[in-house]
Order: structure tokens, then C-alpha cells, then sequence
């Protein structure tokens, strides 16, 4: 199959460069003319939890004109490149290409279909967890299974056809006919883990080992929880615990959520998709989110304390 990535930063990476390995004509298209020189020249190294790494042959561009249209087009940038990545990837999309993205965060979907077609639009949430070491050298610290689906629940040919694919790739992948369940189940655990570990400037699995952070991410959930039933979207509460807990358990100990990251690059976050999006449907549902208007101000205060350069 003909693939390309929009965005090779860790997680892009991780699984373009699994998707590349298993046989796949896979490109990775990003901005950052350093990381896709270090791969055009070095390779993609891929290095997992233990320090054992791997180097693969992969193509990557700043030009998605020099790509040609893909079978299918995963996108993995940040939220608030969005709109002018898929913009810009245009001309790798074809009359049977599918768009895919698996980004963190709740509203990505809705603006890609209004710019590709809602009928070209797959979504998905993926469990994996992975960092950056350097220009075309990513760490793969987590891995956890993926979930795909058409945005109004059908079980498509095409849905059952890419998750073939990653499959065999050892990417593990559930097709699903509830993707908003399970991207509201995703944003739920980003919600309770990401600004918590922004803001205190710890590792994953630190955050259970501390009661007032347990009990923050608790009240930060409910409203989660909340919001979601709110929208016919039903999460349960204890589930939810246990699955955040359980991963965040799991995690290597060095394992770093991805706002951290971006804090300690001085880079804007996802707040906007993760928080944001709880606080905003809150609003519009008339559900109290003190909690996650808390966490949205206090790491949109952080952002305005880096340097202008950033986003």
C-alpha cells in the first residue's frame, strides 16, 4: 500500500517506520528540513525501552508534490497545524485516497473533513507512547493497541483493509464501529495525565504515586465522564480509572507525556484538544468543569512564559 505520514515527529515515526518495515511504500512528510535530511541520509532509528534500536530505509520529504497520491494518508501533526498540513498534503490525496488521523484530542476530525470530505475521513486513537532523541531518532518507550473507525460506525471494507495492514505491521489494531467512544475514552486519559505532568514536571508512572495528584485526576475525570454521557457518549468512571491507572503503571519509568515534552522545549501544547475541548462542550452543554478550566489557564499561563519562537 502506498502511505504517507504527515508529521515524523515520534509518534509519525514510530508507526511510519513500522508500516515501512512490514513492506509498504511509506513516506514521511514534515516541515522540519533537519529531522527529514536525517533521514534521507541516516535512516529512521527507531530505539525501544531496553536501548535496543534499529535503523530503517524510509522516505521522507518536505514536498508532499514530490510524493504523488497514496492509497492512504495518516495524520499525526499537533493540532494547531492541523488545518495547514492537511492543506498542504492536498495534492497526495486522490479520488480513492483515505485520510486517517490518529491525532490526540478531540476536534482534528471535523476539521480534516471539511477540508478533504467526510466521506475520504477515517478516525482513530492510538496507545503507543514515544519521544524524540534527536533529528530522525525516536524512542519507542510504550506500545498498546489502536483503534480505527468510520465516523458513523460503519464496518467498512476499507476500515476492515487498514487495519489488515497494521496488523501485519505488528501495529495492533481494533476496528471499531464506537471511534467516538473510544477517542472520548483516549481524550480522557490525556485530560487526567498530560497537564498534570506538564505542570509538576514528572514522569508517567510518578503520577500515581502521589494522593493529591490521584485525587486531581480523579475530579478531572468525572467531568470527563460527565461531558462525555452529556453527548450520548457513555464512559464509566471505574473503567476509566483502572485503564488510566493500569497504563500509567506500565509505563517506563522514563516514560514522558507529550505536553511535557513540548514544556520542556518551550513549544505550545494540544491544550486546546484536550482540556479545551472538555471545558468548550462544557459550555455549550451547561456542565460545570472547574477542574479542566483550571488545568486549560494554568498551561495556557506556562505557554505565555516561553519565548515567541515556539509553536
Amino acid at each position: 500500500m502506498r502511505i504517507a505520514v504527515i508529521g515524523a515527529g515520534a509518534m509519525g515515526s514510530v508507526i511510519g517506520g513500522l508500516l515501512a518495515k512490514s513492506g509498504n511504500h511509506v513516506s514521511l512528510v514534515d516541515v522540519w528540513r533537519e529531522t527529514v535530511q536525517a533521514i534521507n541520509e541516516r535512516g529512521l532509528r527507531i530505539e525501544d525501552k531496553t536501548g535496543n534500536s534499529e535503523t530503517l530505509s524510509i522516505h521522507a520529504t518536505t514536498n508532499a508534490n514530490e510524493v504523488g497520491i497514496v492509497d492512504l494518508l495518516v495524520v499525526f501533526v499537533k493540532c494547531y497545524h492541523t488545518e495547514a498540513a492537511v492543506r498542504q498534503a492536498l495534492p497526495l490525496i486522490g479520488p480513492n485516497t483515505t485520510v486517517l488521523s490518529l491525532q490526540n484530542g478531540w476536534g482534528n476530525g471535523p476539521l480534516i473533513g471539511s477540508i478533504i470530505g467526510k466521506e475520504r475521513l477515517l478516525l482513530g486513537v492510538c496507545y503507543h507512547s514515544a519521544t524524540v532523541a534527536g533529528p530522525g531518532h525516536v524512542q519507542h518507550l510504550g506500545h498498546g493497541v489502536t483503534f480505527i473507525g468510520e465516523p458513523d460506525g460503519e464496518m467498512s471494507d476499507r476500515l476492515r483493509q487498514i487495519a489488515q495492514i497494521f496488523n501485519r505491521a505488528g501495529i495492533e489494531v481494533n476496528q471499531t464501529s464506537e471511534v467516538l467512544k473510544e477517542i472520548w475514552s483516549k481524550l480522557a486519559l490525556n485530560v487526567c495525565t498530560l497537564p498534570t505532568s506538564a505542570l509538576l514536571r514528572l514522569f508517567a508512572p510518578q503520577l500515581v504515586q502521589h494522593s493529591g495528584i490521584v485525587n486531581l485526576m480523579q475530579s478531572l475525570l468525572r467531568e470527563v465522564v460527565d461531558v462525555a454521557k452529556a453527548q450520548n457518549i457513555s464512559l464509566n468512571f471505574e473503567e476509566r480509572w483502572e485503564a488510566i491507572t493500569g497504563l500509567l503503571n506500565r509505563c517506563a519509568p522514563n516514560t514522558k507525556a507529550s505536553m511535557l515534552q513540548d514544556v520542556e522545549r518551550g513549544r505550545r501544547t494540544e491544550i486546546d484538544v484536550i482540556n479545551g475541548a472538555v471545558v468548550e462542550a462544557g459550555r455549550r452543554l451547561g456542565i460545570p468543569t472547574p477542574y479542566n478550566d483550571a488545568m486549560f489557564w494554568l498551561v495556557k499561563s506556562l505557554e505565555e512564559t516561553f519565548q515567541p519562537a515556539a509553536s
